[in-house]
């Protein structure tokens, strides 16, 4: 009868004991080596060392245990190959049935920031090789990476007296997985600790992302969805509340943080509906600020998501239980504050984000690729360093400003309508700047004059400006480079309309 036989090298031992005690049950042999096999005799369960097949010992303080011709020629040599077997024969290679790996855990010890060369001490060499050489030739040798695969592969072997093709073929593409994962948290990791000199976009690109966790589907339910970040990024948020956050729900979520790294300086807060905000407005407290972001647009706030760049008081948090909210975020809440929401609206996602992000990079994917971008906020217009056209009118700085953040937050083309620290319209996402224009001043109605408008980016007629002055909007904050700029100054000039340039477009798609 063929012996088969399992090379088991791991660091991480959960569920290992148990896992070897069952092969060696169905008649399997164990090899393993130094802590592992230190470890399995412990739990009474037999096995041979690596050096005594290798006739090797370790060597370099056991930098090198498993790398020996006479185990990956065992692990590697093609059964049906002839030539193979006549080289297992004439070295006398034990053949390798099953490869059980686990590695190095340089994530975990990356995050405690050590010193570069503790660093490269936890870069696995042997085990990477181990499970590559397995994964390699998986329709002769099992590869099992991981522990959360052990009881499977288990009920398998005793229920079919072998893993079946199928489930060698997944357990090989774990096993790539994971050393292409292990692979960039190494190049992620000794970047950082070498002082990050990677290109800021380098000619390739190593994405080491793990998955935060399963959701229930993407955009629409036909599409599977899950989130990844970077394995070593410190993750930026926290629930603290409700029900888990859909595929939708974390895109929302994502332009009310960027908001509140926007009104940083201010008391503020923002709605958004469809990754772009309904309302945004500044406040004395945080409940003002809410109130006056939220009647912006009623209507469309609801089932919105809330952003808030101040800590939440019970006040403040009641008033947001009283609308039908999905999400909200803020640095942070009060322990009576939660305790009252999460029994008052059980299905409240509460997030606090601790004001980071997992990457400076922006991933958009496409049919064409993956598109790669700096993921940095738009420069803030300062009155030093633009230019007036017309009257300047620093009285209105504040809320052209203000004005100028609700714009670079929305989806291109935007306009945004801003009085008294209030957006009091929002034209965004349309094809057409004018059409971005009407829809702002409508929605404004009343609250039109004396407001100040801003735009994502440059006029490209003065037709925009013309309806603008039209509707009594008294200032514009504008970054200018149309072909028509000249036109579009003149028109400013002449309709009484003072206009910032400053000079940097703030397109989001």
């Amino acid at each position: 009868m063929t012996v088969r036989r399992a090379l088991i090298s791991v660091y991480d031992k959960t569920g290992i004991a148990d896992f070897a005690r069952a092969l060696a049950s169905l008649g399997w042999e164990i090899l393993s080596s130094s802590g592992t096999a230190s470890f399995l005799r412990e739990a009474g369960i037999p096995v041979q060392e690596v050096a005594d097949v290798t006739g090797f010992p370790h060597i370099l303080g056991g930098r090198v245990k498993t790398l020996h011709p006479k185990i990956f020629g065992g692990i590697l040599a093609r059964r049906d190959q002839g030539a193979d077997m006549k080289d297992v024969e004439s070295f006398s290679i034990p053949l390798l049935d099953m490869i059980v790996c686990n590695l190095y855990p340089f994530e975990e010890t990356a995050r405690t920031k050590p010193s570069l060369d503790v660093l490269l001490d936890n870069i696995d060499i042997g085990g990477v090789s181990l499970l590559r050489a397995a994964a390699k030739n998986f329709r002769q040798v099992a590869v099992v990476s991981s522990p959360r695969d052990y009881e499977a592969v288990v009920q398998e072997l005793e229920s079919e007296g072998d893993l079946t093709p199928t489930t060698r073929e997944r357990l090989a593409l774990e096993a790539f997985a994971a050393t292409s994962l292990y692979d960039g948290t190494i190049a992620a990791g000794l970047a950082a600790a070498t002082g990050g000199d990677m290109e800021d976009l380098p000619g390739s690109l190593a994405l080491p992302l793990a998955k935060r966790q399963d959701l229930r589907y993407g955009e629409n339910p036909h599409q599977k969805a899950a989130l990844y970040a970077p394995s070593l990024a410190d993750f930026p948020w926290e629930q603290l509340s409700g029900k888990p956050l859909s595929y939708n729900n974390i895109l929302d979520a994502d332009c009310a943080m960027r908001g509140i790294a926007l009104m940083n300086d201010c008391c503020g807060a923002l709605v958004i509906k469809h990754t772009t905000p309904c309302g945004m407005a500044k406040g004395m407290t945080v409940l003002e600020a809410y109130e006056k972001a939220e009647r912006c647009d009623p209507v469309s706030a609801f089932g919105g998501v809330v952003g808030l760049s101040r800590p939440v008081d019970l006040e403040t948090g009641l008033a947001i239980a009283e609308r039908f909210t999905e999400v909200l975020v803020a640095p942070e809440y009060d322990d009576e504050t939660i305790r009252v929401l999460s029994e008052k609206k059980p299905s409240l996602r509460i997030l606090r984000w601790r004001g980071g992000r997992v990457s400076p990079l922006q991933y958009t994917g496409t049919w064409s690729g993956l598109l790669v971008q700096e993921d940095s906020l738009p420069p803030r217009p300062s009155p030093d360093k633009g230019e007036w056209v017309g009257t300047p009118r620093m009285d209105l700085w504040d809320d052209l400003l203000f004005a100028w953040k609700v714009a670079a937050l929305s989806k291109s083309n935007a306009i945004a309508l801003v009085r008294d620290g209030e957006a009091v319209g929002i034209g965004r996402g349309f094809c057409s700047r004018l059409h971005a224009v009407e829809f702002a001043v409508a929605q404004a109605k009343d609250r039109a004059p004396n407001s100040v408008l801003a735009s994502d980016a440059f006029f490209p007629f003065p037709d925009g400006v013309e309806a603008a002055a039209k509707a009594g909007v008294a200032a514009i904050i504008q970054p200018g480079g149309s072909l028509r700029d000249d036109a579009v100054f003149e028109a400013a000039k002449t309709l009484g309309v003072s206009m910032f340039l400053s000079g940097w477009r703030t397109f989001r798609h």
